[in-house]
């Protein structure tokens, strides 16, 4: 482990040691919910859930998404 790891390593220890037991639980549920949303899927579960919002009609025309424009049509 370099030092820039060690030192967020450290500092997430010492926040944990400073949150209050009855908080614990939903902090493990907050750091397992940020681990899950940054890491990438596999290539063929990013395909296969694209795949079968587009067959249930879950798409964006592509101008609102070029556009940044959010909108629903499902």
């Amino acid at each position: 482990m370099n030092s820039y790891q060690a030192n967020y390593t450290n500092q997430l220890i010492q926040e944990i040691k400073a949150t209050p037991d009855e908080y614990l639980p939903t902090l493990l549920n907050i750091m397992r919910g940020f681990r899950e949303g940054v890491t990438l899927k596999p290539a063929e579960d990013s395909f296969r859930q694209g795949w079968t919002e587009a067959m249930k009609g879950e798409t964006m025309p592509i101008d609102d998404l070029w556009s940044g424009t959010i909108r629903y049509d499902g």
